[in-house]
């Protein structure tokens, strides 16, 4: 029988009449001499065995906590019966333990984990908390995976050094500001314990920091996190407490809303525009949140479905980034992905990939994402000369039909001038909708500078004659250069 117990967070007092039995009946393993407890247990009990050295010969703390768990249950299967003692609560915060009784749950080997008082436990009481009003416990070692709650009082464990103390700053410091008050709870449970309040700005200038060191966050109002978002999307869609401009939308009247946001967005990138672009990527994420919320009302599908399938899809295609074993060159890389894409559409025919293109793109965009389809299933250009050799053949054929002024033989030649033209930006790895903005932004700066001169010199547009407009219009050019 491997007994799991735990020591508490670190008085003798909260060591249970069970545990002290069972410490002196059977031989001892300690994770960590480094509690207050030890002390005691050095009265009733003389041989015993720590694992504190193989924290200065691991790497990381996986390696340390895999080898205390290899090492106990060797000593289990050497003596039978043993006691394992862990900090607090064997359950709370104890990665050797979970990993452990993974093990044994395997093996169909009997343990048995006997209830203690977990440092958890000694900081609520001390900071008069109730659980019930929400509690989120985050290990300050895995704090970079980890996002806040705000409307959860927060415990972060196992901040015992400067350096994690450090860490953990930098990682609440994208979520919370730098003067929001924060506690830092210190031996918790013992005769030395206290709470400090403390800024967030200074959490890892604190003198005392130990392994019995905790930091508590209480709850944040008016700070919101994504789903606090979302729920502010469904009242405003209540239909008895909503907003009635927001109650009457659905995916269709909200399309048109979601093509301007986007290039109101792809405008503020332009124009380097950091404050606009984080004000537009919110106006996008509100219309992805309005069709989850309308979505999710029709039981269609809720904004957790949008992001598993996305997530799912991401994980699919970039095997080379989720499966560290598959290392990929960058050409490797845009293979796999088609192939991955193509694995996709599975059987799909061309005429059935190419209807999955929505109506609603623009054309220049439509245009692209027909080409690209269609280059995936192997019917393409081979190369940029064949590209130019198939753009001055539309050429040649749009002056044909100018010359015999064939009004419906010049707008299809038109159109598949500028197709090809797509085609060649596609090559080039250029995007023609972008491309073609710039370029009109280009052109009226322009015509804003030629009007600028011509006003200077007295002159009013419309009194020029086509020679003197290229004269200015050169002019605007040269001083774009300067």
């Amino acid at each position: 029988m491997l007994h799991i117990v735990g020591l508490g967070p670190g008085s003798m007092d909260s060591l249970t009449l069970g545990t002290v039995k069972l410490i002196k009946k059977h031989p001892l393993f300690l994770r960590t001499e480094m509690h207050p407890t030890v002390e005691y247990l050095k009265e009733i009990k003389k041989d015993y065995i720590s694992y504190d050295q193989i924290y200065d010969s691991k790497e990381t703390f996986e390696d340390v906590y895999e080898e205390i768990k290899e090492d106990i249950i060797k000593q289990h299967e050497k003596y039978g019966e043993i006691v394992y003692a862990v900090p607090g609560h064997p359950l709370v915060a104890e990665k050797t333990v979970s990993l452990l009784i993974k093990y044994l749950k395997e093996k169909e080997l009997s343990y048995k984990v006997y209830s203690a008082v977990s440092f958890i436990d000694v900081i609520l009481q001390e900071l008069e908390v109730d659980p019930i009003d929400g509690l989120l416990i985050i290990d300050a070692l895995n704090i970079e995976n980890e996002y806040p709650n705000f409307d959860k009082n927060i415990i972060i464990t196992q901040v015992y050094s400067k350096r994690v103390a450090s860490n953990v700053k930098v990682s609440l410091g994208n979520y919370y500001n730098d003067e929001d008050d924060i506690f830092i709870i210190s031996r918790a449970g013992t005769r030395e314990s206290y709470i400090k309040k403390i800024k967030l700005y200074e959490l890892d200038r604190v003198e005392g920091i130990d392994h019995l060191t905790s930091v508590f966050i209480p709850k944040v109002e008016n700070n919101y996190g994504f789903y606090d978002f979302i729920k502010i999307i469904e009242k405003l869609r209540d239909k008895d407490k909503g907003c009635p401009w927001d109650i009457k939308q659905t995916h269709e009247s909200l399309k048109k809303n979601l093509i301007e946001e986007s290039y109101e967005l792809v405008e503020a990138i332009d124009k380097k525009d950091f404050a606009g672009i984080e004000e537009e990527l919110g106006d996008v994420l509100l219309q992805v949140a309005l069709h989850s919320t309308i979505g999710n009302e029709a039981g269609d599908f809720s904004i957790h479905d949008v992001i598993k399938t996305v997530s799912n899809k991401m994980i699919y295609r970039h095997p080379h980034v989720f499966d560290k074993t598959n290392k990929l060159t960058e050409t490797e890389i845009e293979k796999q992905w088609s192939e991955l894409k193509q694995k996709e559409n599975g059987d799909k025919k061309i005429k059935e990939t190419l209807s999955d293109i929505s109506s609603s793109y623009p054309s220049l965009l439509k245009a692209e994402l027909v080409q690209k389809k269609v280059s995936i299933s192997g019917l393409d250009l081979i190369d940029l000369k064949q590209v130019f050799e198939k753009l001055e053949e539309e050429l040649y054929e749009m002056k044909e039909e100018v010359l015999t002024n064939n009004k419906v033989g010049i707008e299809e030649e038109f159109g598949d001038l500028i197709f090809s033209l797509v085609n060649l930006g596609r090559f080039l790895e250029l995007n023609s909708e972008l491309a073609l903005a710039k370029s009109i932004d280009k052109f009226r700066e322009r015509i804003y500078k030629v009007e600028e001169l011509v006003l200077a010199d007295g002159l009013k547009i419309n009194d020029l004659e086509a020679i003197e407009y290229d004269k200015y219009w050169q002019k605007a050019k040269n001083l774009e250069t300067i």
